[in-house]
């Protein structure tokens, strides 16, 4: 069977150079940059008790493990290297107490249909710290059992052995990520981060015999010594291996931010013309190669349930990215992870002290949040349906949220001209389209209707300007 399929219209470099800027990846809106100490624990547990799970809707948790072995220079996860694995003993411990805290806000034992293991690296913990955590959770809540749940854990390829694979799956993961990044033995020596193209291979292999039903690779461009040449092999080696979904993301070099990244040398870096080529190279050759671009930094074979997802209206986007399962509320368990309850964010203390304080003392973790407004929910209402459908209906919003869409937003449709003219959108009398161009600069297109950037800090208005409080687009 062929995978070959139309390759949707690139965007010219001097297109990008016109609308990139720095801007939110909008995992979130309101983003994490809005959230504040005034909504702590005692809000959350407000919020929770008016949740969907409050009232039996089933559930999505996400279990931040913070341990690393050695550190990649280009991470900026909230991370602690140690080899100490014993440090994962008393960390599952605290966690399940998290677990038992978080669930005693809501009656029952709620479902989890969708669970997510992050990190740092979550296989840092042991096959039997796993087992009891997982225990612990289900003790707490109910895990599912049925063919439907999506159990999903990220996968730090030096950290395992195939064997470990089918003891995932043992434990009930029916998904897993690996962190590929590149296979250019220059660049993984630049990021420290060495993995051979034979030891993944094996590792997917064993995945798919163990019973995985969807596989992720991850790769990121813009890395130090990357060349055109050297990340076109990694992408034919990528591709070959033929996991359901990759992402592309792109390298966010703030040093300041993250101290790992000032062992990075910036003479290495890819300049903008490169990183620029390294995207279109991406794309040109996972569409090609058959996968369907989701949007952003998403791919996924048209089977896959992302892209299932995205054809039937229910995509949408959380913290880990875009994700399946709209409307179910997020509870995250660990160090610095978010929870999404209702109209509400709250977001676990970020050091690993300071968590473990507050779990000893036995009081929610969280240290800050947000309790969104009304404007804030259309708002949000308004950048998923860019974000996650491409297509923005102004009736829709206004049944929901009682406005005229074009009177309340008329500065922010005044600066969609300049896309409009550019080709990335099309506009009429029942509301805004992202043409196949326009998909892979939603960041972009999303930013006019955030209301805590102004005019002159988005991409739109102003690149050159663009507010460093984020990440480039491109």
């Amino acid at each position: 069977m062929s995978h070959a399929r139309p390759l949707s219209p690139l965007p010219s470099a001097e297109l990008i150079r016109r609308h990139d800027g720095n801007g939110p990846r909008y995992t979130s809106y309101p983003t994490a940059m809005q959230f504040t100490p005034a909504h702590g624990a005692a809000e959350h547990a407000a919020a929770a008790q008016r949740s969907a799970a409050a009232i039996g809707a089933p559930l999505s948790l996400y279990v931040h493990v913070p341990f690393c072995e050695s550190p990649c220079f280009y991470c900026g996860c909230n991370r602690i290297i140690t080899r100490d694995h014993a440090l994962g003993d008393a960390y599952v411990e605290r966690v399940i107490r998290e677990a038992a805290l978080q669930a005693a806000l809501l009656p029952g034992r709620p479902s989890v249909e969708q669970l997510h293991f992050g990190g740092g690296t979550p296989t840092f913990l042991s096959i039997a710290q796993l087992q009891r955590l997982l225990d612990g959770l289900d003790a707490h809540f109910q895990l599912a059992r049925n063919a439907s749940r999506e159990y999903s854990i990220e996968i730090d390829p030096r950290s395992i052995t195939p064997a470990t694979l089918a003891e995932l799956a043992r434990l009930g993961f029916n998904r897993a990520s690996f962190g590929i990044q590149d296979f250019d033995a220059a660049v993984q020596d630049a990021v420290n981060r060495r993995q051979t193209y034979a030891e993944v291979a094996a590792l997917i292999e064993a995945a798919r015999a163990a019973g995985f039903e969807s596989l992720s690779a991850d790769l990121i461009y813009g890395l130090p010594k990357q060349t055109l040449a050297g990340f076109a092999r990694t992408l034919d080696q990528v591709i070959a291996l033929r996991p359901d979904r990759i992402s592309t993301y792109a390298y966010a070099h703030v040093p300041d931010r993250f101290k790992a990244q000032r062992q990075i040398r910036i003479d290495e870096l890819p300049d903008g013309e490169t990183r620029l080529a390294l995207l279109n190279l991406s794309i040109e050759r996972l569409l090609a190669a058959g996968y369907q671009y989701i949007g952003m930094d998403h791919f996924a074979l048209p089977q896959d349930e992302l892209a299932r997802a995205l054809r039937d209206g229910s995509l949408h986007r959380n913290f880990q990215g875009y994700a399946t399962r709209a409307g179910l509320d997020l509870i995250g368990l660990g160090v610095s992870a978010i929870s999404s309850i209702g109209d509400s964010y709250g977001q676990n203390a970020r050091s690993l002290a300071d968590w473990n304080a507050a779990i000893d003392a036995g009081r929610l973790a969280i240290d800050r949040g947000l309790l969104l407004t009304a404007e804030d929910r259309l708002r949000r209402d308004v950048v998923a349906a860019l974000m996650c459908e491409g297509r923005l209906r102004f009736a829709d919003i206004e049944a929901v949220h009682g406005i005229d869409f074009r009177s309340h937003f008329v500065a922010e449709l005044a600066r969609f001209d300049a896309m409009a003219a550019d080709g990335l959108v099309v506009i009429d009398r029942s509301g805004i389209t992202v043409t196949p161009t326009g998909r892979y600069l939603l960041r972009a297109i999303a930013m006019p209707f955030d209301a805590y950037l102004s005019p002159a800090a988005t991409a739109v208005a102003a690149p050159a300007v663009a507010t460093a409080r984020y990440s480039r687009l491109i």
